[in-house]
């Protein structure tokens, strides 16, 4: 039963997140600019709490996704695993330390530069396992695609975090989590597919059966 917890709190999660990050800077303050303000800048200046609450609901929701997978024996032994697990625990830490004084800005910006690395290294990694795994070849190729995606955009906010002089910052870092964050949602996806779908064609096929004896009686 447990088992089949774990792909609901990670789809879950992860759409709770990603709305409500989306919600709080539509609604949020028009002064605020998204696209020159790092997303914990912005929570900083907006004070509603949305985007804290989002970040560590995602972080929770990527480590029910990592207890599901491996509850399935899914080749995410391993580094993978680990990175992951880096990845939510740096993203609960961030959204819990706010970055107000000094100290406080130096933790969390590390810990927002270990979340976003983990995720495409841990990527990198499951593509070519996943592709050799029957049960997750389908998402191998997207899971690609993706991957390659968030390569490109911590290679891109590397650069105009440094030489760039933080030019479109804020647009660069929610591309980068927009890739990061289809990443795990394809897994769990992926996942909840494997664990809900044997009952869902069986509840689909009872109730066809049922329809057609009706029909025919």
């Amino acid at each position: 039963m447990v088992k089949r917890i774990y792909p609901l709190l990670a789809c879950g999660g992860i759409l709770f997140a990603v709305v409500t990050v989306v919600a709080a800077q539509v609604a949020g303050d028009s002064s605020l600019d998204p696209v020159s303000m790092t997303i914990s800048q912005y929570a900083a200046r907006d004070g509603g709490g949305a985007i804290e609450t989002a970040m560590a609901v995602l972080g929770l929701a990527s480590l029910a996704l990592l207890a599901g997978m491996r509850a399935l024996d899914a080749p995410v032994h391993g580094w993978p695993a680990r990175l992951i697990g880096l990845w939510s625990v740096s993203l609960v830490g961030a959204a819990v330390i706010p970055s107000g004084t000094v100290w406080q800005g130096d933790v969390h910006g590390a810990l927002s530069v270990a979340a976003f690395v983990s995720v495409p290294a841990a990527a990198i990694q499951l593509v070519g396992r996943l592709g050799q795994d029957e049960r997750w070849k389908a998402v191998a190729r997207p899971l690609e695609w993706l991957t390659l995606a968030s390569g490109l955009g911590l290679a891109a906010i590397t650069y105009v975090a440094l030489p760039g002089h933080g030019v479109m910052i804020g647009l660069v870092e929610r591309l980068l989590l927009t890739a990061e964050v289809a990443v795990l949602g394809v897994l769990a996806v992926r996942l909840a597919q494997l664990v809900w779908g044997p009952t869902l064609r069986a509840w689909i096929g009872g109730r066809r059966a049922a329809r057609d004896f009706l029909v025919h009686r």
